[in-house]
């Protein structure tokens, strides 16, 4: 192993309850540098283990989604401007539910914030909302922590295995609706 992870696991290591602390607030300060959701939870799996690094790696991504709450209601341009880029991605009117953001959450290219804005949606009170949030960043935490510990044995098959399965799961979890038209809803027989 390099030098320079000897160093950060010696550090981690002497510093006790002070590493998970920085991680936990590593991941509310990494929206404003621009690094992913997805790469901070596999260097929790490198440096914690998929036990501890899927619970700091959730305690951290649902501080977030909390402040985030507070900062979309404060802030209701900003609000109205997710909603807006929502409706680009997800079509007018779409509302997406917490399975289906839970799977988005794993997919590295869809904006975090995106997805609280549609789970501000789905449930508008706060108990609800972090309730939901945690569910939903539930498997984000443990895919990508457990991701980052056996990133080393996963062979180009197996990543398209995964990346399949995703888009699997959120056709599954879908919520269905069916549509009926006014015309046929109405319709006479001749």
């Amino acid at each position: 192993m390099d030098d320079r992870y000897a160093f950060v696991f010696t550090f981690i290591e002497a510093s006790g309850w002070l590493a998970p602390l920085a991680f936990i607030l590593f991941h509310i300060v990494r929206q404003f540098i621009f690094i992913p959701v997805v790469l901070v939870c596999i260097v929790g799996g490198i440096l914690f283990g998929s036990v501890f690094g899927t619970l700091y790696s959730l305690a951290g991504l649902t501080l977030l989604s909390v402040g985030s709450y507070f900062i979309l209601k404060m802030f209701p341009g900003l609000n109205q401007r997710l909603l807006k880029l929502k409706q680009k991605w997800f079509g007018q009117g779409a509302v997406l539910t917490v399975g289906q953001i839970a799977v988005l959450r794993l997919v590295p290219f869809v904006h975090y914030q995106l997805l609280n804005v549609c789970l501000m949606e789905r449930r508008p009170a706060l108990g609800d909302y972090i309730r939901s949030s945690f569910l939903a960043n539930l498997p984000l935490a443990f895919f990508y922590t457990v991701f980052g510990e056996f990133i080393s044995e996963f062979t180009p098959g197996i990543i398209a295995m995964i990346l399949l399965g995703l888009c699997l799961l959120f056709y599954t979890l879908r919520e269905k609706v069916k549509v009926i038209k006014w015309r046929e809803f109405f319709h006479q027989p001749s």
